[in-house]
């Protein structure tokens, strides 16, 4: 066992733990104040489903041996309850459930960047029903097929677009960004618009937006680097480009939005940051750092227009997921085409380094399945929720705040009123104020003391 490597995935995984609550606050700043908490028990909401998932049957789905040889699922019982991965095993490279749990925050980080795309209008116990039932129809199978390889001697078939297809996806472009941001625009086909949408509110806190994008900056680093499964050259040069495409990509939405709207606006920063960051996600194992920067440059540019087609286009994706996750997914896989340097730790030639357009169809095939696959299924799976269990909040819960009506709370008390933790309780304290109230109007004021 590499110890080494170890105590860095052990590393890289509690960085990516902490992208959950990072991506609670980018999201909760950024919706209206009657709607903050709604959002952080969507994102932990997601996370807690997608355990169980994961413990019982995802990871066999995701790395068992392909059904058939096929690459398209994972056998299903080869791992069940994840209890043969407890025993040490002296000849693996890293404990087995390390790799386990480094896998489920993927799983469980995919499915809550859906939920930015669906704020103010869906109900929270049929969003926990679509995160259990999309990670398990959607998420497992096209994890297996980009994160899951054939093992050296053969015995262990894994996906077909790592192995048969042969494309470049580092630490998820496909399976995490193109997967959540294709997914968020099919469930709000099925859901639809906001009351009053194109108005929208305001942002209720910018600041524990830029808190929670510094956050997700340093938990990717985690997500990325650690998806070398070793402390080496690839880890840190996964690192390098990580950094470089997140600060060019911040540059870049600056820009446009200087010259468009005439401000270079702290929101726009931070959402330029996350672009970025998802851009790179499939080739910082590909790109030399200067491709890093073009990455992220022209993410930055690129997401800074795709979020205002949605106006355009007429659809109401209320935290940017699809201008951003799905945009910056599909930009950054496909530039591995035309930037992939033979000296990165993947190893391919792209376009601008004499390979020729091979890699970019093989990349170009991969989005293409992938967008196919989680746009119809997903749309499938919201709708029947949506005919069953009912998918949106009811008009009269959107008009009044989700917070209060569906939680029972308010992330802001500002008016200081007292919280009885019973209503009988709050019932006899009201009784107490009122005989109090009543005593003074009868008899004045108490005499001051001396």
């Amino acid at each position: 066992m590499d110890a080494a490597s170890t105590a860095w995935i052990l590393a890289a995984t509690m960085g990516v733990s902490l992208m959950v609550p990072g991506l609670a606050l980018f999201y909760g700043g950024m919706v209206g104040a009657r709607s903050i908490l709604n959002v952080v028990m969507m994102t932990f909401g997601a996370v807690a489903l997608t355990a169980f998932v994961w413990t019982l049957f995802g990871y066999s789905a995701v790395f068992g041996n392909s059904y058939g040889g096929a690459g398209l699922l994972g056998d299903v019982t080869a791992h069940l309850g994840l209890g043969d991965l407890i025993a040490e095993d002296p000849n693996a490279t890293l404990p087995p459930a390390l790799v386990a749990v480094f896998q489920a925050l993927f799983a469980a980080i995919t499915v809550a960047i859906i939920c930015g795309a669906v704020v103010d209008r869906v109900r929270f116990g049929s969003w926990l029903v679509f995160c259990a039932v999309w990670v398990t129809l959607v998420y497992l199978p096209i994890a297996h097929w980009v994160f899951a390889f054939d093992s050296a001697n053969g015995s262990l078939l894994g996906g077909w677009i790592a192995n048969r297809l042969g494309a470049i996806d580092f630490a998820g472009g496909t399976a995490v960004h193109i997967n959540s941001g294709i997914a968020a625009l099919a469930i709000i086909l099925v859901l639809g618009r906001r009351l009053g949408w194109p108005r929208q509110p305001r942002p209720n806190n910018v600041p524990f937006t830029a808190l929670g994008g510094g956050i997700l900056w340093f938990g990717w680093f985690g997500f990325n680097g650690g998806s070398a499964l070793a402390a080496g050259n690839s880890a840190s040069v996964v690192l390098l480009t990580t950094f470089n495409a997140a600060c060019a990509a911040m540059l870049g939405w600056l820009a446009v939005e200087r010259i468009m709207d005439k401000h270079a606006t702290t929101l726009g920063g931070i959402s330029g940051v996350v672009a970025g960051l998802v851009a790179i996600t499939p080739a910082c194992g590909a790109v030399s750092p200067l491709g890093a920067l073009a990455i992220g440059l022209l993410a930055g540019v690129v997401c800074a227009f795709a979020i205002r087609l949605k106006y355009r286009l007429g659809y109401d994706d209320s935290l940017d997921v699809v201008g951003v996750h799905l945009v910056g997914g599909v930009l950054g896989t496909l530039l591995i085409g035309f930037l992939a340097d033979p000296d990165a730790p993947n190893g391919a030639a792209g376009l601008f380094y004499g390979g020729g357009f091979s890699v970019l169809g093989i990349q170009a095939v991969a989005v293409v399945a992938v967008l196919a696959y989680s746009f119809a299924v997903t749309w499938v799976i919201a709708k029947v929720i949506d005919l069953t269990l009912g998918l949106r909040l009811s008009r009269e819960v959107e008009t009044e705040g989700v917070d209060i009506r569906v939680h029972g709370e308010q992330a802001y008390d500002l008016d200081g009123h007292v919280h009885a933790p019973a209503a009988d309780l709050a019932t006899r304290e009201h009784e107490v104020v009122a005989s109090a109230e009543a005593a003074l109007a009868t008899d004045g004021p108490a005499p001051a003391r001396d």
